[in-house]
């Protein structure tokens, strides 16, 4: 070996070296932190509320590159960033053209509106109102869920201009000051009011109602049409004479002397200096009829475009001053998040950054309406009335999600992508939880069946049982989102088991107490794995991992203290844990169902209640009686794991045990709606998964060797190894 290979050779050992060095820094805890920072950086850049799909997929795309690279620690290229940074909130501020005030809101005739509006719009409005809802076909005012009732949930508009979350940042007299004006369907113009309880109507066409649905299966780029009556104003400002309005349906424009001429039909209309500050009017009264676009004359529409170019190029000079990342690190996230976009797109589109309707009666126009509540009154200073959350004391659901709506609001505006990121997370987190326990080649095939192949929905192991749930705006996903990661943090993302690090061991279990704050039904799963994790930290003498824990878990009693200070009860989660159509078979009746079955008296009330029971629990997630033996054959391997299992990892019987607990709720409580159960049963399948992978697989080799051979040398199957194994390629 000549001088110049001993050189090559010390330099290629300096930069392995420095590799190792960097990747164990990045490993640590402070890499997060680096991390956090630099996305941090990057919201600054694009910019508050990031409620429009552009700025979200940039947002996601810096996301999915900082987290599978390493942060540099340079301070020249955080320097370098902040430059970057600076550039992009100066071109905010500079290249941005007015911003135009918009105000919009339900229409039904009120006494708020007809003070508020000028009157030659309220009178169209009531008068196209009336038209289209003629006497004949309104509903009964005593009638339950009709738009004419004052109860509790129903209601006028009490203000001329509804709120929008849109305008935290951006003030304006009407709901919100935007940056431009097109949209030909209603669902994405984000129309924060239609989710207010006051309109939880139970009314069907022809009369006043809130959406109409499209069920067809390839209709989820138009699954809703928003049916209730609403209007549309703008206010023009100045800075777009010479450009145009172009509309579909009838429009309000402003004259002189606040007179409204109508324009009828589909037209475009030049911006002249005599429009600047008057205000048009959109009617949207019969549902599908408006649309709108305005269009800036070139000196606004080329600032704009610079502004934008000037974003995403301060975006990129952030990731590549700070973040190394290897291209192929990109490909496994990558490919579980498209495919994810993909599954919600079948689904519900809205989803993907535009505001469709509640279903009246649903949870989530609960949750989504007491979220808007407390981001208005925090806006307004109340804190004591937003920490109140509606209720004195929590009784529907779980308490947490209105309280993450809130925030959600603050970042995306009107909007749902907060809690799209959480199930875009998702197959990430299973894909981690796999990986601990299998190796990789399993672990991939799992995850891409988890997001891609709807055979899961059977047992509530696929993402569209997530998506659809999430997407209607209930709770249970992203309580089972928060439980699984605080998991994969609590138990170690590694085969050699969780550190004995404070933080890591705080933030797993501040994340099992923020799922019980989403969804109180899983706290018996975290009291399992807490308490397990708690006894392995005191046995091995991890006192700071011990703190942790505690230190981490502390807010789940925030629930406690809302219920005492507000409602002066002690409740430790919710009130309704005692309702009789959750709770449908308390120990008293299963004590009653054993005194039957002893007494041979099989037409006991609670034993035939005791048995439909156990059927509607082993149903699983599917609800049918077709899935009972392998659900039952699910547990009983879930037993064996926890009870005789030593051979397995320890944290995964501990994950069996949390799953067994979760399976003794589905005994009491209602078995018979599959979304309460999805994290019994993914729990239950990642056991079973593992339990196949190192018992399984071996006993159906030795008694079915040919048909094994079969499948291997399968050409299908040898192409799916050879896929996986180029997966497995590029890690993540």
């Amino acid at each position: 070996m000549d001088l110049s290979q001993i050189d090559m050779l010390r330099k290629s050992e300096d930069k392995v070296g420095h590799t190792m060095t960097l990747t164990a820094d990045n490993n640590s805890a402070g890499a997060a932190w680096r991390k956090a920072a630099v996305l941090v950086l990057g919201v600054a850049a694009i910019g508050l509320p990031v409620n429009n799909l552009n700025d979200y997929a940039l947002l996601l795309i810096m996301a999915v590159v900082i987290f599978s690279g390493e942060v540099r620690l340079s301070s020249a290229a955080w320097l370098g960033a902040a430059f970057f940074v600076a550039l992009a909130v100066a071109g905010q501020a500079w290249l941005a053209p007015p911003r135009i005030d918009e105000g919009h809101n339900v229409f039904l005739p009120s006494p708020a509106l007809q003070q508020g509006l000028p009157a030659d719009v309220y009178r169209h409005l009531k008068d196209e109102f009336d038209k289209q809802y003629p006497a004949a076909v309104r509903c009964a005012p005593a009638t339950n869920g009709c738009w004419q009732s004052a109860g509790q949930t129903q209601g006028l508009p009490d203000r001329v201009f509804a709120f929008s979350a849109d305008g935290v940042f951006h003030k304006s007299p009407m709901s919100r000051a935007v940056g431009e004006i097109d949209f030909s369907d209603p669902v994405w113009l984000r129309l924060g009011f239609i989710n207010d309880i006051k309109y939880n109507w139970y009314t069907a066409a022809p009369d006043v109602h809130r959406a109409d649905r499209d069920r067809r299966f390839y209709m989820g780029l138009s699954r809703w049409h928003l049916a209730m009556p609403w209007f549309e104003m703008i206010r023009l400002p100045a800075a777009m004479i010479g450009g145009k309005l172009c509309w579909r349906g009838d429009v309000l424009w402003e004259g002189t002397g606040q007179r409204f001429a109508l324009w009828r039909g589909d037209s475009c209309r030049a911006i002249e200096p005599a429009d600047a500050g008057r205000r048009v009017v959109g009617i949207a009264i019969k549902p599908d009829t408006l649309a709108m676009r305005l269009t800036p004359p070139w000196p606004a529409w080329w600032l704009e475009l610079l502004r934008e170019v000037l974003t995403m190029v301060a975006a990129a000079g952030i990731v590549l001053m700070l973040v190394r990342f290897e291209m192929r690190r990109l490909v496994v996230p990558t490919l579980l998040i498209v495919l994810s976009m993909l599954v919600i797109a079948a689904d519900d589109a809205s989803f993907l950054g535009g505001v469709r309707p509640f279903d009246g009666g649903d949870d989530g126009l609960f949750y989504e309406h007491y979220g808007r509540v407390i981001l208005e009154k925090f806006l307004a200073g109340d804190i004591s009335g937003a920490l109140e959350g509606g209720e004195k004391v929590f009784y529907y659901g779980g308490p947490g999600l209105r309280y993450f709506r809130a925030i959600e609001h603050v970042i995306f505006g009107d909007s749902f992508l907060g809690y799209l990121s959480l199930v875009l997370l998702l197959p990430l987190i299973v894909l981690g939880l796999f990986r601990r326990f299998l190796p990789d080649r399993w672990a991939l095939a799992l995850a891409l069946l988890f997001v891609a192949v709807p055979v899961g929905m059977l047992f509530g192991t696929a993402l569209p049982d997530y998506v659809k749930w999430a997407g209607r705006g209930f709770a249970d996903p992203a309580a089972y989102i928060l439980f699984l990661a605080g998991v994969l943090t609590v138990v170690g993302a590694k085969a050699s088991g969780p550190n004995g690090k404070f933080l890591r061991a705080f933030f797993g279990a501040l994340l099992l107490a923020l799922g019980i704050c989403m969804k109180p039904i899983i706290a018996p799963a975290a009291a399992v794995l807490l308490g397990g994790a708690g006894l392995h930290a005191l046995y091995v003498r991890q006192w700071p991992r011990l703190a942790g824990l505690c230190a981490g878990f502390l807010p789940v009693f925030s629930m406690a203290l809302h219920n005492w200070y507000f409602g002066r009860v002690f409740v430790l989660f919710s009130a309704n844990s005692g309702d009789a159509d959750l709770l449908v078979m308390p120990p008293s009746a299963w004590l009653g169902a054993l005194r039957e079955l002893v007494a041979l008296n099989f037409t006991g009330g609670n034993l035939v209640r005791g048995m439909s029971q156990i059927a509607h629990w082993l149903s699983g997630p599917a609800e049918a009686t077709a899935t009972i033996p392998l659900n039952a054959a699910g547990v009983a391997i879930l037993m064996f794991v926890v009870l005789r299992g030593r051979q397995f990892d320890p944290w995964l019987r501990l994950i069996g045990a949390a799953a067994l607990a979760q399976h003794a709720v589905a005994l009491f409580y209602n078995a018979a709606t599959s979304r309460y159960h999805f994290l019994t049963w993914f729990l239950t399948m990642l056991v079973v998964m593992v339990f196949v992978h190192q018992i399984g697989m071996d006993w159906f080799k030795r008694r079915y060797p040919v048909m094994s051979e079969r499948i291997i040398s399968n050409p299908l199957s040898r192409r799916l190894v050879s896929g996986l194994a180029r997966l497995q390629k590029a890690p993540s």
